[in-house]
């Protein structure tokens, strides 16, 4: 039988390996993978500062108030020094971010300071920190190199045949999109910088639940990263079967006007509606990922929502919004079908079950949960596969479907949730004292 310790180790070591078979893939097809791509970062200018950024706070919960000031200090005094030197020499950041290396840096550093100036459990507390900032970011490598191989890969996508089943929810992607172009600038600006920055989000409510590991010198047996990293790593593996680019590039001109405008089966997306043929798959560009069904933003997001529920009223209220944001945004961009953002919130549910499920003891409440949502998952697809014209020409019948499938998996969720949270403890009763005499 293992432990929980053995399975943990084994688990680094599956990821570990995952990721040097990611770089050999990548290798195959003239790429650099995750790994290479984070070493590049320690010296050119990062993919996403901010992001390396979330990541050195999230490091930053294992340490006092005053190594926190001056890993954030250090952080900063080496992007301005990376600054200078490129000023100096003339070099222009036009791919990537001026700032982000310090914060690699100093988590790099913090990393060494833990093999060779800490000993017993303050040197695991500081390593498993510093993991966890660099596996945020590893995550994020690993993700951009996973969507260049789906599209690679996968020459034939299968949007028509997921447009199709969208009927049954009435296209709410071309209803989004019209809703968003309505709002000018102001929209778009806003919901893109939502759905961009949605692991800074993320990062914002792992610091709420990661706040007392310092003092306690533990972390938490479940928290959001974990979620976050899971559906990160598991996510990718549907996009090889299911691959999908989204109605802006198969029915439009492509995100920002460009990109598969040329391989779009016709220029409907937002105001036409694709009508309802017998779906085929159909040849795409090798740029353009395959990572719509299901939606990970949705799933994310969703994440981010059911962790935010046990924070204070400003990050439950926050959770809601970046919720409600990135559904608008994932629709009202084009990047996804409507049968997408409802697979996500099932494959989210699911992950989250199975983690907490694993950290709390595999039991019958556990597995029959996540079996629930592995079936509707399953069901969700064959039925997006096989059934798209049934769908569509009986919407009123297969959308309710849709979304009492989606409902059940939320019911059951909240349901054993709450069973699985303990019970406070009643008040004992004051006992009466004896009067004086």
């Amino acid at each position: 039988m293992f432990s929980r310790r053995n399975c943990r180790i084994a688990a680094g070591l599956a990821i570990l390996g995952f990721l040097i078979a990611l770089e050999f893939a990548a290798r195959r097809y003239g790429l650099p993978g995750p790994l290479t791509n984070q070493v590049q970062e320690v010296i050119f200018p990062p993919k996403s500062g901010f992001l390396l950024y979330a990541g050195l706070a999230l490091m930053m919960v294992v340490l006092t108030w005053r190594q926190r000031f001056l890993a954030l200090a250090a952080a900063i005094g080496v992007d301005i020094a990376f600054a200078l030197v490129r000023w100096a020499l003339g070099v222009e950041v036009t791919d990537g971010h001026p700032f982000g290396n310090g914060a690699l840096w100093v988590m790099l550093g913090c990393g060494v300071v833990a093999v060779m100036r800490r000993t017993g459990r303050e040197r695991v507390l500081l390593l498993k920190g510093v993991g966890l900032g660099l596996l945020l970011v590893a995550g994020r490598k690993t993700g951009d190199t996973w969507l260049l191989i789906t599209a690679k890969t996968r020459p034939m996508v299968l949007d028509q045949y997921v447009a199709t089943a969208d009927h049954a929810l009435g296209n709410p992607s071309w209803l989004a999109g019209r809703i968003v172009r309505a709002t000018g600038p102001v929209g778009p600006h806003v919901l893109d910088a939502v759905y961009i920055q949605l692991a800074v989000a993320a990062v914002v409510v792992a610091l709420h639940q990661l706040r007392d590991v310092a003092a306690e010198r533990r972390f938490p047996r479940h928290h959001l990263v974990r979620t976050f990293l899971a559906i990160g790593l598991l996510g990718p593996a549907v996009y090889m079967i299911f691959p999908v680019v989204g109605p802006v590039f198969a029915y439009g001109p492509g995100a920002f006007g460009t990109g598969g405008a040329h391989w779009a089966l016709a220029d409907l997306w937002p105001h036409t509606p694709p009508p309802v043929d017998a779906p085929h798959p159909m040849p795409f560009d090798e740029l353009t990922p395959r990572n719509c069904m299901p939606s990970l933003h949705t799933a994310w997001a969703t994440a981010i929502f059911v962790h935010s529920r046990k924070g204070p009223r400003i990050l439950r209220y926050a959770g809601t919004f970046w919720l409600v944001a990135t559904l608008s945004a994932t629709l009202g961009f084009g990047y996804h079908y409507g049968v997408d953002l409802v697979a996500g919130v099932v494959f989210s549910l699911t992950v989250e079950a199975a983690l907490r499920s694993f950290d709390r003891g595999w039991d019958r409440s556990g597995i029959q949960l996540v079996a629930h949502g592995t079936t509707v998952f399953a069901a969700l697809l064959l039925a997006y596969r096989y059934l798209p014209v049934k769908m569509a020409e009986h919407p009123w019948a297969f959308g309710p479907l849709l979304l009492l499938a989606m409902a059940s998996v939320i019911h059951c969720y909240v349901r054993t949730a709450r069973a699985w949270e303990p019970e406070a403890a009643p008040a004992r009763l004051a006992e009466p004292q004896p009067e004086p005499a």
